[in-house]
């Protein structure tokens, strides 16, 4: 007893040094004890369940709650069938096969509300390929009344035909898309005024909402899938050229019980049949509004008006597109028809009484004694006449004129107009025209359209006649973004014809070139640097 005792003592005092009560030591040694998870009846089936707001098993909430409940069980997939490509909204066309991930991801992405809940799995229920339907299984799992549920549901998808923009374009002439079409026409026998519009186009972007350009005989056609589109682009018509237009509908398709009527739009714009460096016959009454002009004049310039303008006396006017149509006239020559001479002697006049009206100060008015070339070396005599060409010709030179005097003209208006010049002398030109055209050291942009007639070798003089007008005619050039050509001859500049100057050219953008070098700091290095 006396070594036990010594013991215990031995035992308390191992405690007291690391200051420990007696206390402690009981409780220490006291067993803790676990308590039983409480358990509640299910309010439906009587099922032991663990408490939760709702007093209700996991099957009873399944069967009162519907966690898919805001997620739609049916959508619309739109398929384009030219193409096979799906539409990804607001407007991007992707390649997508039948049960891939990428036409899986877009399904999800049609539904809404799938974002609130977490998914867990998805796959695709095979279909008929040609059932125009896309089955979708999806899984997901959602939190109702404190319990995580997880819900398995059937989505089915609608195939649905839509063409995409870029079939919309190869297939817009068709008569399958369009909804609105501008007709642009001209009755003349040449393109320079087309070429012209051709750049007011490419400058305002005015062909940017066209789904398609379509070249035809006398003009060009542009499709809209849209009437407003359509209308925009004959209101920039009437404002750059002189023009007329008329509007049709046809009736494609109409319902009756909601009242919704399907029209197809056509605009018919119809540009003035005169163009630059025509001989006119002007009729008497438009004369007399252009202060008694002489009935016989040039066109010099087509903007949104028509200037005229009388070679021998150099009085000018303007005429717009409703003045035109109201009295219309035609030309009498045109630059086809005209012939050319040598000019023999030019003797500019300094005072010319000047009457009432509008003169032009960027002419001089010239006596000019010509000779036409079939008639070098012969006896003929030459044959003088007045003209504005005074500032630009000399002697030697070559120039296109009208001859009157032998002309045969079938127009009423012509053959009453009592003083008529023998030869109306039009436009100067220069030699070697094909190491010009060769020389020039710019170039043009071309709108990007299907053509359903051949490009002649008329056209392509056409082309080069409306190239040599910018480079004579400053005024025109302005309305007209011309780029730098990167290979053209240098020995043409030693020719007298008039060239461009670099200053007013353009920098075309090249997206396919390497990217310059940069520095350690991002600054561009140069080949001098």
């Amino acid at each position: 007893i006396n070594a036990e005792y010594g013991e215990f003592q031995t035992f308390q005092h191992y405690f007291k040094q690391i200051n420990l009560s007696k206390h402690h030591i009981m409780e220490f040694l006291e067993p803790r004890t676990e308590v039983a998870e409480q358990k509640i009846l299910c309010c439906e089936c009587g099922t032991l369940v663990a408490p939760n707001p709702a007093n209700m098993c996991v099957a009873c909430i399944r069967t009162r709650v519907d966690v898919s409940e805001g997620i739609p069980k049916q959508a619309i997939l739109h398929f384009c069938r030219f193409c096979e490509r799906y539409l990804q909204p607001p407007n991007t066309w992707i390649p997508c096969t039948l049960e891939s991930r990428e036409l899986l991801a877009l399904c999800l992405k049609k539904l809404k509300g799938l974002n609130k809940v977490r998914l867990v799995d998805a796959s695709f229920i095979w279909t008929e390929p040609h059932s125009k339907r896309v089955k979708v299984n999806i899984t997901i799992q959602g939190e109702a009344m404190g319990a995580i549920l997880q819900q398995s549901f059937v989505v089915e998808y609608t195939v649905h035909y839509q063409m995409c923009e870029i079939c919309c374009r190869q297939k817009g002439s068709d008569g399958e898309a369009w909804k609105a079409l501008v007709q642009i026409r001209q009755r003349t026998v040449h393109k320079k005024t087309l070429f012209y519009l051709e750049q007011l186009i490419l400058k305002h972007e005015m062909h940017r909402d066209a789904m398609n350009i379509k070249e035809m005989e006398g003009g060009i056609n542009f499709y809209y899938t849209a009437k407003n589109n359509a209308r925009k682009m004959v209101d920039f018509l009437l404002s750059v050229i002189p023009c007329q237009y008329k509007t049709s509908q046809e009736l494609v398709s109409h319902d009756i019980q909601s009242n919704v009527f399907n029209y197809k739009y056509t605009y018919f714009v119809e540009i003035t049949p005169i163009c630059k460096d025509e001989v006119v016959c002007l009729t008497g009454s438009i004369s007399r509004y252009l202060n008694h002009m002489s009935q016989i004049a040039i066109c010099t310039r087509i903007s949104d008006n028509i200037h005229l303008m009388d070679p021998c006396t150099l009085k000018i006017g303007q005429l717009n597109a409703q003045q035109f149509f109201k009295d219309q006239f035609g030309a009498i020559c045109h630059q086809r028809q005209l012939r050319e001479f040598m000019v023999m002697n030019v003797e500019p006049i300094r005072s010319k009484e000047k009457l009432y009206g509008s003169y032009s100060t960027k002419h001089v008015l010239a006596d000019v004694w010509v000779l036409p070339l079939n008639c070098l070396g012969t006896d003929d005599d030459e044959i003088h006449t007045r003209s504005h060409l005074g500032g630009v010709l000399q002697c030697g030179d070559y120039v296109l004129g009208f001859d009157v005097e032998h002309a045969v003209v079938n127009n009423p208006v012509f053959d009453k107009v009592k003083q008529r010049p023998d030869i109306i002398l039009v436009k100067k030109i220069y030699p070697n025209k094909m190491k010009r055209n060769k020389g020039r050291n710019f170039k043009l942009k071309r709108m990007q359209r299907m053509t359903s007639v051949s490009e002649t070798a008329t056209e392509n003089g056409d082309y080069n006649d409306f190239l040599e007008d910018l480079e004579e005619d400053p005024d025109l050039r302005k309305n007209v973004n011309m780029y730098k050509k990167e290979e053209w001859m240098a020995e043409a500049e030693e020719m007298l014809a008039p060239r461009v100057g670099l200053e007013e050219l353009l920098d075309e953008l090249d997206l396919s070139a390497a990217p310059a070098e940069t520095d350690e700091q991002g600054n561009m290095l140069t080949e001098g640097a």
